[in-house]
Formats: C-alpha cells, sequence, structure tokens
C-alpha cells in the first residue's frame, strides 16, 4: 500500500486516538482501523479506564474481515500480561491480519519491540512509520516513562507586545471568545491543570471545562503554592513535585507569569500555547519573567520549534514545542 494511504489511515486512527484522551488515563490513548480494499472494516480507541483496548475494539468491530486486512493503530501493540485483558499482540496475531501498520513502537519495557516481533513471528507485514503529528498524542504516555513525569503544557493569552494585564493589573478578557473556547478545549485534554498561588488567591479560578457537552471533562485542580489550598485541590510547592501527580500524564499550567518563569526556568516546559490578542498594552505585565536566559546563545538552546499558527477571532495562536 502506497506511503501516501498509511499517512491518510493514519492520520484518521490518530483522530480516535483523541477520543480516549483523557478518559483511559493513566494509560495511553490509542486509536485503530482495520482497512481491506480501502474499505474500513473496524475501528477503535482506548476506552475509558484503560480497557478495553484500541485494538480489541477494531477486532471485535471488523470480526472475520480482519483476515488479510491491514490494521492501523497508533501505538505499538501490548505484549505484556495483563489481569485485564488479553495482550492486543497476541490478539492482533490471531486475527489473521497481512498487515500491520504502526505510528509510534512503545517506550514501555514490557513492551518496547517485542510486540512488534510477536506480530511479524505470526507471519503480519510490520511496518512502523515514526510519524512525528501522531507521537505528539502519545507525549504524555512518552514522558511518564522517560522522565517519570507528565507532559507540561504551558497556556499564555497575552497582548501583541507580551503582557498579561494592564499596569492597574485588570486581565479580563485579553483574548476574545474564540481564544477562550479554544482554551477550554485543551483543558478537556488534560488530566490536570495548575495555577501558582497568587492566581488562586486573586482570582478563586473554576478551572473547569465551560464547553457543552465536555463539562465532564474538567480536570483535577492543582496549585504551586506554599499556602493552603481549597477542597479538591491538590498543592506543590516547587515545579519538580509534578512528578508527584499521581495518574496525571498531561498537565496544563495556565496561572500567572511567576508560575509561567518558574516552569520555564526549571526547563519542565514541553508544549507552548501562546494565544495573542491584537491589542498594545504597553507597561503592562509581562507573560514572563526571568527564566535564567543571559545569552541569545541560552535562549535558543531551549529548542522549541512552532508545529501550528492559527487565527482564532481576532487573535492568533502559535503553538511551540521543545525538540
Amino acid at each position: 500500500m502506497p506511503l501516501a494511504d498509511d499517512a491518510r489511515w493514519m492520520a484518521a486512527a490518530a483522530a480516535l486516538a483523541e477520543r480516549a484522551r483523557p478518559l483511559a488515563s493513566p494509560n495511553p490513548g490509542v486509536g485503530a482501523i482495520i482497512v481491506k480494499d480501502g474499505v474500513v472494516f473496524g475501528r477503535g480507541w482506548t476506552m475509558a479506564g484503560g480497557r478495553p483496548h484500541a485494538e480489541a475494539v477494531a477486532l471485535d468491530h471488523a470480526g472475520s474481515a480482519a483476515t488479510g486486512a491491514t490494521l492501523y493503530v497508533t501505538l505499538e501493540p501490548c505484549a505484556h500480561k495483563s489481569q485485564r485483558g488479553p495482550a492486543c499482540a497476541d490478539l492482533v496475531s490471531e486475527a489473521g491480519l497481512a498487515r500491520v501498520v504502526i505510528g509510534m513502537d512503545d517506550p514501555d519495557p514490557r513492551t518496547a519491540g517485542s510486540g512488534t516481533a510477536r506480530l511479524q513471528d505470526a507471519g503480519a507485514e510490520v511496518t512502523l512509520l515514526h510519524w512525528e503529528p501522531h507521537r505528539l498524542g502519545l507525549s504524555g504516555h512518552a514522558a511518564h516513562l522517560a522522565k517519570s513525569r507528565p507532559h507540561v503544557t504551558l497556556k499564555l493569552a497575552m497582548s501583541l507586545d507580551g503582557c498579561i494585564a494592564t499596569s492597574s493589573g485588570e486581565s479580563q478578557w485579553i483574548t476574545g471568545e474564540a481564544s477562550r473556547a479554544h482554551g477550554h478545549r485543551e483543558r478537556a485534554r488534560a488530566d490536570a491543570i495548575l495555577v501558582g498561588g497568587g492566581t488562586l488567591r486573586a482570582d478563586a479560578p473554576r478551572l473547569d471545562v465551560r464547553l457543552a457537552g465536555l463539562e465532564g471533562r474538567s480536570p483535577c485542580r492543582v496549585a504551586l503554592t506554599s499556602g493552603e489550598v481549597p477542597e479538591g485541590w491538590q498543592a506543590i510547592r516547587s515545579p519538580q513535585e509534578i512528578t508527584a501527580l499521581d495518574g496525571v500524564r498531561y498537565l496544563m499550567v495556565e496561572g500567572g507569569a511567576q508560575t509561567a518563569s518558574a516552569f520555564l526556568a526549571a526547563k519542565l516546559v514541553d508544549r507552548l500555547l501562546i494565544y495573542r490578542a491584537p491589542v498594545l498594552l504597553g507597561g503592562g505585565t509581562p507573560a514572563i519573567g526571568n527564566i535564567g536566559h543571559d545569552t541569545l546563545e541560552a535562549a535558543f538552546a531551549d529548542g522549541l520549534a512552532m508545529q501550528d499558527r492559527r487565527t482564532l477571532g481576532s487573535d492568533t495562536l502559535e503553538v511551540y514545542q521543545r525538540g
């Protein structure tokens, strides 16, 4: 099958995987599609709580039509035993698939290549795409295994001149309705959302998701503070303590220039969302403070690369990913 088709079907599987996030957490959200002669016979994504896995759902959907078909799955099928269900590598091997296309090899040492080997031993042709757009969708899984911490997204809503508030402290609302809706969509994809203690005390933020149909996906609430937090919140005293956030694979950092600076200085930001409003504040509160870059060389060494840029109403969103 041509590589262009592989990329197209993998993109469709990745779109399905988005449905699993964050409901499948702390398990990775995976998508799977079974295709034969250009026709989809089965599809699935990781169910709430992590089971059944995407491959099991897609195979159950396809039934006998899976024989001789191609499976597109965003993550290498698991190879380890679990009391919650069979290894997907075994299920896929037994289904008689002619070909399996994998978006990303699994860094989990319990699978890490052994899932692919099991499929090849069963006679399936296996293609590993190493497809970067999809790997971003499993970044929380990878960060947990490689760094023992969540994948961190920092959100900044600012003016054209990089301010998050006027000189008098007024900040609501710098960006428009479309940007705020997009921000709530990002919240719905996170396991937890964090603000600084100053933001918590000054604004008493709800940190919920206010999009119709997604209210139930409001993330856990965390504050970076040495003080007390309201009931239902969790406090950490330093950015490094995000390693102690149990079950959190995707963390969104929202509140305060001091908090943003602390995470940037600690080099704990993997992804940066900058919402820019078409307004100049002049003399307002800067979005970030000193993060330890004394030279341009040090600043460029951060390795941020633009992943996306789009217009949201009258605002502009820029998405940067750390390499």
